[in-house]
């Protein structure tokens, strides 16, 4: 298959099926028949917010090079513009406005990660030497760029241009793309409790057939753990041994759980823990990927993955009404150049 950035494409992976330049991934399966599937499962008009209160987990305790959210006021003629009284600057004015600006690690809390989060050293040109590629083989400094050096990254530096940007694979592809569509939640959590548990396969097909959970072609499937559900209750505290050995993580090397991702069809992975998938990753024999399932999904399939969403109060309803399907509205912000997004998610039954 000939494509101006690859002579070959990486295993399993799906590079060029849905177009040359194509930057969405299996979002592609998020069909006009698909939006209507999903509003079809809206039969009694309930909503959940699926967002964690972005300031969560609080501090640093899931990783160290995120950090939550700085709210700051602007400023307004040379003043802090917040309570501030319009008639200071326009004297008979009775206005009194706030105006503010936010400093936000895109991937502290409830979030996407678009399809340049995760890229894996791959010989793209068949010349026998791997580079530094993406999905569909969009390059490292070519396509995805940041800076050279570290006076241009990092909170130190927030002032004058963007200094990165992941171009056609920004999130903000995703964004235009909309994001709605029928989801389904498989509950881990209901079968497998808050006890640390590496999910493969053989377990996540038990626990669907036990609730008739059936995931079709374009379907954004949801895993509830009920991780969030901890974070929630540490109230900006988070305790990081617990939470590192809380709740169920699929086992990315299980080769049966990625052809399931792959067979599936399923446009979009999502669960209510920190990463999908256990991290670090099991052993294995190297060469591998620290977090293969990221690989797999991110890299191979343009599968986009959301974490840290809040899944437990809808799980319960779900589960009560025995259902376990409903309506996704999902953008994440149109950033442009973005490698994540903040996302604050609503389901519609």
């Amino acid at each position: 298959m000939e494509n101006p950035r690859w002579v070959r494409r990486p295993e399993g992976s799906n590079w060029g099926d849905f177009g040359p330049d194509d930057n969405l991934g299996r979002l592609n399966l998020l069909t006009p028949e698909k939006v209507r599937a999903g509003v079809a499962e809206v039969v009694e008009g309930v909503t959940y917010c699926l967002s964690l209160p972005l300031d969560l987990p609080g501090g640093t305790a899931l990783n160290p090079n995120r950090f939550p959210p700085v709210l700051r006021p602007n400023r307004r003629a040379g003043e802090v513009n917040y309570n501030f009284e319009m008639d200071r600057i326009d004297p008979g004015r009775t206005d009194v406005l706030c105006d503010d600006l936010a400093v936000l690690h895109l991937q502290y809390s409830t979030q996407w990660d678009s399809l340049a989060h995760a890229g894996s050293m791959f010989d793209a040109d068949g010349d026998g030497v791997a580079e530094p590629v993406f999905y569909n083989g969009f390059r490292a400094t070519e396509h995805v760029v940041g800076p050279a050096g570290l006076d241009d990254s990092g909170m130190q530096a927030l002032h004058g241009t963007s200094t990165s940007s992941a171009g056609p694979l920004g999130i903000d592809h995703m964004a235009r793309k909309a994001v709605q569509g029928r989801a389904v939640l498989i509950d881990l959590h209901a079968h497998l409790g808050g006890e640390r548990a590496l999910v493969g396969f053989d377990a996540l097909a038990e626990i669907m057939a036990a609730d008739e959970v059936v995931v079709e072609p374009g379907d954004i499937v949801c895993l509830h753990t009920g991780f969030a559900e901890k974070v929630l209750s540490m109230q900006g505290n988070p305790d990081p041994d617990v939470l590192h050995g809380y709740g169920a993580v699929l086992n990315g090397r299980d080769p049966e759980l990625l052809r399931w991702i792959t067979e599936s069809g399923l446009a979009a992975l999502v669960a209510d823990n920190y990463a999908v998938e256990a991290f670090p990753a099991p052993e294995a024999p190297g060469p591998n990927a620290v977090l293969p399932l990221h690989e797999h999904c991110l890299f191979k399939l343009g599968v986009h993955l959301g974490e840290l969403w809040r899944l437990t109060p809808l799980a319960g309803h779900l589960r009560s009404s025995c259902r376990s399907r409903f309506l996704l509205t999902a953008p994440p912000l149109n950033l442009p150049g973005a490698v994540g997004s903040p996302v604050t998610p609503v389901a519609t039954l």
